[in-house]
């Protein structure tokens, strides 16, 4: 009877949240800490934890593609997990072979249209891991309504120097020009495709830091971190649903900041700048209490004077006294 409840409370908090729910986040990376801890609660060992939680991975995938999110990364192995006991390793990578390939072949990635890509320094995986990653890479490279990215070997400050690594080569080469240096050449020497700017960073586990994990596109696009102390395997819907509120309360806490900025700008500006602002107010206007929209009316009423003083003017185009 109390695991029944249980479950009836929990079914209605999932509802609840997803109600609250009204825009999901693009691109959503996940560390998904906590699988050996969850073994050794369990009096199981390490690969146990690891194939409990390859079942989240399912379930995630599942609840991301229900709210419209279109990419996700998965932090399943990073650099330091080579220091890991081999035994520990081995069958880790067992688990990635088995699992990748079985999400190659399964009918809802294909009926969905995911595409499976490895990001990483997959030349350091085994020779099993990496055929497989080709498999999976293959069976999905025509779709694109759904990314699903695997880290592997990864470490996101190794991959930021080795693009720079490149980029200096390439000039030093004569074969790229400092002024042609854009995001997309960042991009492109990262991972070798595209990948969108992180919105939603989760880590589960209890640990607050996100680990070296894709600073370039998490940092980069001040991405909205949630933290929740479940282990991996534990993770559920209604933890997933909070990290999406957590999200759009940070895109909301955004574009209130952009606007206010804005606002702020208005008594030392010029006029091209004052057009920027009026830019900026009018497409975030909505995001303001509206106590502080009353402001935003005011950069109708406002002009810059050719020493780009900031004057007001009344409705007949005459400076207020």
């Amino acid at each position: 009877m109390r695991s029944w409840l249980r479950r009836r409370i929990n079914w209605g908090y999932e509802r609840l949240l997803s109600s609250e729910v009204s825009g999901a986040p693009t691109h959503v990376a996940v560390i998904q800490d906590g699988n050996r801890r969850y073994a050794r609660q369990h009096g199981d060992d390490a690969p146990d934890g690891h194939r409990a939680g390859a079942n989240t991975t399912e379930r995630v995938l599942e609840w991301c593609q229900e709210i419209g999110v279109e990419e996700l990364t998965l932090y399943a192995f990073s650099t330091e997990n080579f220091s890991r006991p081999k035994h520990e390793r081995e069958a880790l990578f067992d688990l990635l072979c088995e699992k990748l390939r079985e999400f190659a072949d399964a009918d809802r990635v294909h009926d969905n249209g995911v595409c499976i890509r490895a990001i990483g320094d997959i030349e350091r995986l085994p020779s099993r891991v990496r055929e497989t990653i080709d498999y999976a890479e293959s069976r999905t490279a025509d779709y694109d309504r759904f990314v699903l990215n695997i880290a592997l070997a990864y470490g996101g400050r190794t991959h930021l120097l080795e693009a720079a690594r490149s980029v200096a080569r390439d000039i030093e080469a004569g074969t790229l020009s400092p002024a042609d240096i854009d995001v997309e050449t960042i991009d492109e020497r990262l991972y070798g495709q595209s990948v969108r700017d992180v919105d939603l960073i989760i880590r589960t586990g209890g640990d607050e830091r996100t680990s070296n994990f894709l600073p370039w596109h998490a940092n980069g696009n001040e991405a909205a971190v949630y933290f929740c102390a479940p282990y991996w395997p534990e993770f559920s819907k209604a933890d997933f649903l909070r990290g999406i509120r957590t999200y759009e309360h940070r895109e909301a806490s955004w574009r209130r900041t952009r606007a206010r900025r804005a606002l702020a700008l208005l008594g030392a500006v010029s006029e091209p700048e004052l057009a920027d602002a009026r830019a900026i107010l009018s497409r975030f206007r909505d995001s303001l209490p509206t106590a502080e929209q009353s402001a935003v009316d005011e950069l109708e009423n406002v002009s810059a004077d050719a020493d780009g003083r900031v004057e007001t003017v009344d409705s007949n185009g005459r400076v207020a006294d």
